[in-house]
């Protein structure tokens, strides 16, 4: 069925209007199948901040973008309004190289990092090899939001290789110049040890904010959005005044507002809403903020009478 001229309008504008833009199904923080979580990953590891739009929240785009790029598959991607391809086609153009020039980044040479590995993590990495699947090395990942992740996978050509208390690592290129000055050790969580990679040269795209701050900038009247990204269920049990809780419309607001506009996340803990949070400095806000221990916090050093849970 031909795409009518308001849809094929809405998918040129969304184009022009976007550096780099991926045709997905769901969204950068969530993808909706495994090939848009393919490409969202290649992305991630070049790009800090590019934009997304969800074709299942649009049937007639969905359809209409095939036609309009004569690609019969979702996730497409868009580089300076140039049509790249899909899954398959990216990740021939990343292994090739293509991709980091078609997005003006350069491959260069880097040196090997320093790093270290402290001796719980390299024991416990060393236990975690015994099972790796044959041809397997450990790899460290970090990037360009300086999300880090440990995983193993077959060696390539092109990596870096460290050995640090006897522990080998191989990392792409771009994870290499982030790396610098990295630690890997062992944390206990409430689900268990799980490994941490510090990272002390990444940049601070978002700052946190103590919630005696947090107390000092609600008295004093500042303006600003403050926004609570837990559930329904867990408002209902107890809440910060003046904190606003996220919904899809809050979102879209959020996203429209002026980039130097600030903003304050909080959550339970402070881990979910350090991700919205790193979400919006990625989409360019750079005025962004995640309130340290959330509303557990609040509970204990500000108003005991906020519930805990």
């Amino acid at each position: 069925m031909p795409v009518d001229e308001a849809t094929r309008d809405q998918i040129r504008s969304l184009i022009e209007g976007n550096e780099v833009l991926l045709f997905m199904k769901g969204n950068r923080e969530a993808p909706q199948c495994g090939f848009s979580a393919t490409v969202v990953g290649i992305l991630d590891s070049f790009l800090a901040s590019y934009q997304t739009f969800d074709v299942l929240s649009d049937p007639e785009l969905r359809e209409g973008i095939k036609e309009y790029s004569a690609w019969p598959t979702i996730p497409q991607l868009y580089v300076r309004g140039e049509f790249l391809g899909g899954c398959d086609i990216i990740k021939e153009l990343q292994a090739s190289g293509e991709l980091a020039e078609k997005l003006g980044i350069e491959i260069s040479e880097v040196e090997a990092p320093a790093i270290g590995i402290s001796e719980a993590a390299a024991t416990a990495l060393e236990r975690a090899m015994v099972d790796a699947p044959p041809g397997s090395v450990l790899h460290l990942g970090i990037d360009a939001r300086y999300r880090s992740s440990l995983f193993l996978a077959p060696a390539a050509d092109g990596e870096v290789e460290v050995v640090c208390n006897a522990t080998a690592i191989r990392m792409d290129p771009l994870t290499a110049r982030r790396a610098e000055e990295a630690r890997i050790d062992v944390a206990e969580t409430p689900d268990g040890p799980a490994f941490q990679v510090h990272l002390p040269t990444a940049p601070q795209l978002v700052q946190p904010m103590s919630v005696k701050d947090l107390k000092r900038r609600l008295d004093a009247g500042e303006r600003f959005e403050f926004i609570d990204v837990r559930t329904p269920e867990e408002r209902a049990t107890a809440s910060i005044p003046g904190s606003l809780l996220v919904t899809d419309d809050q979102v879209r607001r959020l996203e429209s507002l002026p980039k130097d506009r600030m903003l304050v996340f909080h959550c339970h803990h402070g881990g979910r809403s350090q991700s919205a949070a790193e979400h919006f400095a990625a989409l360019g806000f750079t005025n962004v903020h995640n309130v340290v221990g959330g509303i557990d916090a609040w509970s204990l050093e500000i108003d005991p009478e906020v519930p805990r849970y």
